[in-house]
């Protein structure tokens, strides 16, 4: 049976592994320092967690499910304790990209995200319309990277992802400085930033007389109806007057060099910030 250390595994993200990976083909040992999260475990999955040496001996694969901050402290922390050949899986690529994982080219690293669930879905249960983030319920779609190590390693990451992200659609192979563009680039740099835009958008029409959940259930069905057009899920065009709209408003709202947050050194500079 295959092995996994789990750090983090009563955190945030961790306990969402953890829940995933119960029930697994895997033997699982959970790390976790914090009591609350130790506590939680134990109530809500019946699992007892164990010390990091003992989580580390003969572990074939070790997922640090810890804050991107904390990654490089902690693979330092365990990398005596490594055996050659041993997996370690990050679920983000700054701490990855940003050079925190030990400098051992005897490990293979690998790297997966979830992309969430999409906008478009067929979910109809509540439990999976709710389910926002993705991993619980909804169906979503994740990317992941073999950053070094042998190719043949590439499935059993994959495999792992599948069950940690679980339920999956698509799985995407991607290379980290590729993951690296979707995030922090696309997905928070641009997407984040647009969306907060249009968070402050609606706010300034409420201060403006409109009521708050009439401002609201306008844009966010908009949102809805232009995002169907403008990502191809239905055939439709936009009338003559929205595109003058976008044509005049594009140029108020964005800068002419808005794309260079994409070149390697602003890429590089988010993830250094983020790190």
């Amino acid at each position: 049976m295959t092995s996994i250390a789990l750090f983090g595994a009563g955190g945030k993200m961790g306990f969402r592994l953890s829940s995933n990976l119960k029930g697994s083909r895997f033997d699982v040992r959970h790390v976790e320092v914090g009591e609350a999260g130790r506590a939680q475990l134990k109530a809500r999955l019946g699992v007892d967690c164990v010390p990091a040496e003992a989580a580390l001996d003969g572990a074939d694969v070790v997922i640090l499910a810890v804050p991107d901050t904390l990654i490089g402290k902690v693979a330092a922390g365990i990398d005596a304790r490594l055996r050659p050949g041993t997996m370690v899986v990050a679920l983000d690529a700054a701490a990855p990209f940003a050079g925190h994982l030990p400098k051992r080219g005897d490990l293979t690293y690998f790297v997966t995200h979830p992309c969430h669930p999409p906008i478009f879905n067929d979910e109809t249960e509540m439990a999976a319309k709710t389910d926002y983030f993705g991993g619980i319920a909804a169906k979503q779609h994740i990317v992941s990277a073999l950053m070094q190590g042998p190719e043949e390693a590439y499935a059993l990451g994959e495999e792992v992802a599948k069950v940690i992200w679980a339920p999956v659609m698509r799985s995407h192979r991607v290379s980290v400085e590729q993951m690296a563009l979707l995030e922090p680039g696309l997905s928070e740099t641009v997407c984040a930033t647009l969306l907060v835009v249009m968070r402050e958008a609606m706010d300034e029409v409420v201060a403006r007389g409109v009521a708050h959940d009439a401002a609201r259930d306008f844009l966010l069905g908009h949102l809805n109806v232009l995002a169907s057009v403008i990502f191809d899920e239905r055939d439709g065009v936009f009338s003559d007057a929205c595109n003058k709209a976008i044509e005049f408003g594009k140029p108020v709202l964005m800068r002419p060099d808005w794309k260079r947050v994409f070149e390697p050194d602003e890429i590089a500079a988010s993830i250094q910030r983020i790190t």
